[in-house]
């Protein structure tokens, strides 16, 4: 697209640079805040993760009492389990991100009387365990949305700052150059034909 040179078009691109000057910086503190969330969003989930290796390590101590007994590991899988959990979204900086709201877990019975002491520490261990690793997937995908966002964000405050303004201040030094080029041509040509 060629660039129409003249007095229009230089206030239509003057116009376009102000506008532009005038988004670049609340797209920059966008970005600088969602980079802030995305932080606490990793340092969320790292935290997230180590409480399930916590927990683990806690289950690795009660794997000698389970290998020592009749329990069928095989069944304890089916011992807790997941019945509701409801999963919203929060607004973070103009983005929807989701959020744990409420998690419940069902128990499935078995007698206190006949099984070991220490079953009852391996059930809230998987409780907490399960109640974990739900945890840190939404913590995973609320990270993936912010990065994502972040990203988005950073490629138009990119656009604006490397490409759009520095062009319009381009066009605008080009266009201005031309007119005045053109106004010294018109002051010569009547000095011209003023001295025929």
């Amino acid at each position: 697209m060629t660039l129409a040179l003249n007095k229009t078009t230089l206030k239509r691109q003057r116009d376009q640079a102000k506008l532009y000057r005038r988004f670049l910086p609340s797209l920059e503190l966008k970005r600088q805040q969602l980079q802030v969330a995305w932080r606490k969003s990793q340092a969320e989930l790292a935290a997230l993760e180590s409480d399930v290796k916590r927990v683990k390590a806690d289950l690795i101590m009660l794997y000698p009492l389970v290998g020592g007994s009749t329990i069928d590991i095989a069944e304890m899988e089916h011992w807790v389990r997941i019945v509701d959990f409801q999963l919203n979204t929060e607004n973070v900086v103009g983005t929807s991100v989701p959020v744990l709201g409420e998690l419940r877990l069902e128990v499935q019975e078995y007698s206190r009387l006949t099984m070991p002491f220490w079953v009852d520490s391996l059930v809230v261990a998987l409780q907490q365990l399960v109640r974990l690793r739900v945890q840190v997937q939404i913590a995973q995908q609320r990270t993936d949305v912010l990065a994502a966002a972040l990203r988005r964000v950073t490629q138009r405050v990119n656009l604006f700052d490397k490409v759009l303004i520095p062009k319009a201040e381009e066009n605008i030094r080009r266009i201005v150059i031309f007119l005045s080029d053109q106004e010294r041509a018109a002051v010569v040509r009547s000095k011209i034909a003023k001295s025929r």
